[in-house]
């Protein structure tokens, strides 16, 4: 890691000002290595993927500073690249689901240190319609928290924001939420018609950190999706009692759908919102979606969940 040229893009209003205290870390890291070092600092949505299409082909490596939400934006800048570099995530936000499943260190020094140490995991990048993905697209109940909690909320309480601000502040919200829509769904193995109250399309063993997959079940580079559906959900009982069965691994095939595929298609009966990577996605009908095998390459640990 040596003279390399780095990028940081650093979202400063992430995990309590975290970021902020944490440039002078990173500095302090890199400048021992005689590393070329700037930064470039988000003030608003969509900051981060300017500055990584726009720039990024200038570095040897982008670093990126913040939560999921920024390192989503990041690696939408960075699959604009004519040649595409590695991404080194130091975790900073309130939830950095893929961080946990990557193993990378929530102390900043200790992140900046595995990235120096070179080890790098290709990871497969999913596509919905014209966007990307890191690691989940979301429908239904409970999908919005993640964009609609506020940023200061989730800076105080961390995770616990995403409950306390829906159930206190928000009820009426999240009881709509509870309400299925019609999908006719394509994928490898036939056609799904039936109405889901949630669903998600992921490559985590942990989504909005209340839902976690058997590390057998996932793999990070294998060109396939996993995909949870579930059917009608009567209310918010019944919710709880489902997300029980979820991190139980309990999926009965029909409540509650687990499955693997590398096609994939969703027609809706009408616009419905989506959560990408924790940030608002839009409300589309149609959603195609595809998988950029092997898309990027980020550093992290190696583990068994990834396929040599």
């Amino acid at each position: 890691m040596e003279n390399k040229k780095i990028l940081a893009i650093i979202n400063p209003t992430a995990g309590r000002t975290k970021s902020q205290r944490g440039t002078f870390d990173i500095v302090d890291v890199f400048s021992t290595l005689g590393c070329d070092f700037d930064i470039k600092t988000t003030t608003k949505r969509g900051d981060a993927t300017e500055f990584a299409k726009e720039y990024g082909m200038n570095y040897d490596v982008i670093l990126c500073c913040g939560g999921d939400g920024t390192l989503n934006e990041t690696i939408n800048g960075v699959m604009c690249l004519p040649e595409r570099r590695p991404i080194g995530y130091v975790p900073t936000g309130s939830t950095c689901d893929l961080a946990t499943t990557l193993g990378i260190p929530s102390e900043i020094r200790a992140a900046v240190e595995l990235i120096i140490s070179d080890k790098r995991n290709t990871y497969d990048i999913g596509n919905f319609n014209d966007r990307h993905f890191c690691y989940v697209a979301s429908f239904g109940v409970g999908s919005s928290f993640s964009y609609t909690t506020p940023q200061k909320m989730k800076n105080v309480f961390g995770k616990a924001a995403y409950f306390i601000d829906p159930f206190l502040c928000h009820p009426r919200t999240l009881l709509a939420g509870l309400k299925p829509v019609h999908i006719k769904i394509e994928y490898d193995d036939g056609i799904i018609e039936d109405d889901f109250s949630f669903g998600a399309i992921s490559n985590s063993t942990s989504v909005g950190g209340l839902i976690t997959f058997d590390r057998s079940d996932v793999k990070l580079n294998d060109g396939m999706f996993e995909l949870l559906l579930v059917r009608r959900v009567k209310g918010a009982a019944d919710a709880f009692k489902l997300l029980g069965k979820i991190q139980k691994h309990n999926y009965d095939g029909e409540q509650i759908m687990f499955l693997h595929t590398k096609n994939l298609k969703m027609r809706f009966d009408k616009p419905t919102e989506w959560s990408l990577d924790g940030e608002f996605g839009g409300s589309p009908v149609d959603v195609d979606f595809s998988i950029s095998y092997k898309g990027i390459e980020l550093f992290s640990e190696d583990n068994d969940l990834f396929c040599k």
